[in-house]
């Protein structure tokens, strides 16, 4: 009986961590200035985080490979505009919550 009590208290814990790191993901978004160049639903300067979401949906690695993009920037993925690397005042953690917080839009 304890375990299932153990069980579901885990279960509730994770998804308050989810549902913590989305909203946390969009306001690490805001704070960091990346929504100057890129929005919710359409291309501004830089490809929509659906675009991205859905380009990347199903790729195991793409939390990985966007972390790296975000943190060092480059170009390619979605056109010749090269993205500035993010600043290193923006914390590793930072850019791994607000990367899965982007691979979440659908």
């Amino acid at each position: 009986m304890k375990t299932r009590y153990l069980i579901a208290a885990a279960a509730a814990l994770s998804l308050s961590a989810t549902a913590f790191a989305a909203d946390n993901g969009e306001a690490v978004f805001k704070k960091s200035s990346c929504v100057s160049c890129h929005q919710l639903d359409k291309k501004s300067v830089g490809p929509s985080l659906k675009d991205v979401s859905a380009k990347y949906a199903g790729d195991k690695g793409a939390q990985a490979k966007l972390e790296t993009k975000v943190r060092s920037g480059g170009s390619g993925s979605f056109g010749t505009m090269p993205m500035p690397a993010t600043p290193k005042t923006v914390a590793d953690a930072d850019i791994k919550t607000m990367v899965a917080w982007i691979l979440s839009q659908k």
